[in-house]
């Protein structure tokens, strides 16, 4: 790929308030998350994955996202998403007016049934409920189907392409009006993403969305290169690289919002996004985080002398 083909310009949708979050210990204060949302709007961020309807005692670190969803909604431009398991978290998604609904869904059957304790084809039958119910509510939510473990399981093993095509493509059949690839368990390489994400534009043309990779063994940005390369333009990433996975012993976290916004700017590939800005942002979240594992690398050496925002 040349440097006059790269997008224009990128999404990167904050994902910390969610996956970050879900995966540590610590429980952030609800005026702490609003904090966050605030600055880093400020900061020119417009998507954000700000929490998930799940009960409480599952997942207390989001117990609160009918309230950071309702501040989300007050900052102007903000697409606000939140992660939903299944149909009862649907409805709460479209009572509290959330833009946008993501339905996760693990292309291995064994990561399925210890994550969701249901089977991929479960998942695709709940995604048609929850469309019925979208629709009937003129609710105007977006609903996203991601298909997780697309290159491995630490659970299973391997997981055939395959099988991750036919149920995109269910999800697609059953109602999603988007769809996306992650690499729950940081199992991808570049070369496998470009084969992958390739086949799966073919299958959903403009309705492939999102790619979602973790960093566990250091290949979250160049993934990331790789799927641009073959037109995808949205991707989820992590303040400070927080969360992970508890089904991937030793991971390390999803991509970092900071690293992979330097590295789309100074591509040349607009996100909107001021780093210095985000940069004080992400000061702020590892001092809220004390003693919880933080990643990326921006923060140590800052920009380079000779950036540009719109160099090529």
């Amino acid at each position: 790929m040349s440097a006059s083909t790269f997008p224009g310009a990128a999404i990167v949708r904050e994902s910390g308030l969610r996956d970050g979050l879900q995966s540590i210990q610590k429980i952030l204060d609800t005026e702490r998350k609003k904090e966050w949302l605030r600055d880093a709007h400020a900061a020119g961020q417009r998507e954000f994955e700000v929490g998930s309807f799940v009960p409480a005692r599952l997942l207390p670190q989001l117990a609160d996202t009918a309230e950071v969803l309702a501040y989300a909604k007050t900052l102007p431009g903000l697409v606000a998403t939140v992660l939903v398991p299944n149909l009862k978290g649907a409805e709460r998604a479209i009572e509290h007016g959330a833009d946008v609904m993501v339905l996760p869904l693990s292309a291995s059957h064994e990561h399925s049934l210890a994550n969701l304790r249901k089977t991929p084809d479960d998942v695709v039958a709940e995604l048609a409920k929850i469309r019925a119910a979208r629709d009937a509510a003129g609710s105007r939510c977006v609903i996203e189907g991601g298909v997780g473990t697309a290159f491995g399981c630490t659970i299973q093993g391997e997981v055939k392409e395959s099988e991750v095509l036919r149920l995109l493509k269910a999800l697609l059949d059953a109602g999603a009006d988007r769809v996306g690839l992650a690499d729950t368990v940081g199992y991808a390489n570049p070369a496998a993403v470009s084969r992958l994400f390739e086949k799966a534009v073919q299958i959903a043309g403009d309705r492939f969305s999102v790619g979602h990779f973790h960093d566990t063994r250091g290949l979250a940005l160049a993934n990331v290169f790789a799927a641009m390369q073959v037109g995808v333009k949205r991707f989820d990433a992590s303040l400070a690289g927080i969360g992970g996975c508890p089904h991937a012993p030793g991971a390390s976290g999803n991509a970092s919002t900071e690293d992979l916004v330097f590295m789309l700017e100074s591509m040349g590939v607009q996100t909107g996004i001021d780093i210095p800005k985000l940069l004080a942002v992400r000061a702020k979240l590892v001092g809220w985080l004390d003693g919880e594992a933080t990643h990326g690398t921006m923060w140590r050496a800052g920009l380079p002398k000779n950036f540009s925002r719109v160099a090529a």
